[in-house]
């Protein structure tokens, strides 16, 4: 398995509950070897999406195949695909490490796979606690654990790092990075933007049930960018010299934000104008900002 190899295809999927289309003919690959983050407002198909690709949800239209087969019909599905979909719930009376081993009986793998994975998740000391003493963020990691179980080579996670503190979001973060490093593919639903700014090596936003940009983060927040921040030692000299070329010049903090012109441009200025420059760099939009455009009124009320 290579990292340009297709584990999931997704072709036209729509979903309709009566008269309400909730998914919208959706069409994307998910590659071997990459995390794509799955972003889009509450109500907006993210859960209906991921329900449809794991066989929960019939779809009224459209097609999800992992690996060229439908989910319902793979020889091993748990063993191919890990899913945390519409949250996690347990019993709250059993063990953690008894939730996984009956899990690991019923798909046919041994009970040391339950302790590899519980180690792997960081609760090796709760193992044999009961799961209704568990925090929200214990939790997570056990539904993370069980999605693992399998050692699958898909994994699609909704809300991974729900009720985590900042310590264990950035556990999250670096534990699927290394998941998709192996070669997985790794679909993350998230309201955690700038977690996914770090994470994903490229996103799918939707709106209403359909895709309104699908790209890398640093495509989709360039493409929203405008400008050039720059300082110098004389920034006000600087800015002489580049409003003499047209240039627009606004300043903030210390530095001056420079519209019309690329970075090039800008340095190129200051080096015949004799001016040492100390920062140059394009102006980026957060990835925030650019879901908000996306996303403005797509969501439920």
């Amino acid at each position: 398995m290579t990292t340009t190899d297709v584990a999931v295809e997704v072709r036209g999927l729509t979903k309709r509950f009566g008269d309400q289309l909730a998914v919208d003919d959706l069409t994307f690959d998910l590659p071997t070897g990459r995390v794509v983050g799955f972003l889009g407002p509450n109500g907006a198909g993210k859960s209906t999406t991921m329900r449809m690709m794991v066989g929960l949800t019939t779809p009224s239209g459209g097609t999800a195949r992992i690996f060229g087969t439908p989910f319902h019909d793979l020889d091993e599905p748990a063993q191919t695909v890990g899913s945390i979909v519409d949250g996690v719930d347990y019993h709250p009376g059993r063990k953690a490490i008894e939730e996984l081993r009956i899990s690991a009986q019923t798909i046919g793998l041994p009970r040391s796979r339950c302790d590899e994975v519980i180690e792997l998740v960081g609760l090796q000391a709760a193992a044999t606690k009961r799961v209704g003493q568990f925090s929200l963020g214990m939790r997570q990691r056990l539904g993370i654990a069980q999605a693992l179980l399998g050692d699958p080579k898909v994994l699609l996670l909704d809300e991974p790092a729900n009720g985590l503190d900042p310590e264990g979001i950035h556990w999250v973060r670096q534990l699927l990075r290394h998941l998709a490093d192996e070669g997985r593919a790794l679909f993350v639903s998230s309201h955690l933007l700038g977690e996914v700014s770090r994470l994903a090596d490229e996103v799918i936003v939707i709106r209403r049930g359909r895709i309104v940009a699908q790209s890398t983060v640093a495509e989709l927040t360039g493409a929203a960018s405008g400008g050039v921040f720059v300082a110098s030692v004389d920034n006000a000299r600087l800015a002489d010299a580049l409003q003499q070329h047209g240039a627009e010049t606004t300043p903030t903090d210390g530095h001056l934000v420079v519209g019309d012109l690329h970075a090039e441009q800008v340095g190129r200025i200051a080096f015949d104008a004799g001016i040492v420059l100390t920062e140059l760099r394009p102006v980026t939009a957060e990835l925030e900002d650019v879901f908000m455009e996306l996303t403005a009124g797509g969501g439920i009320a």
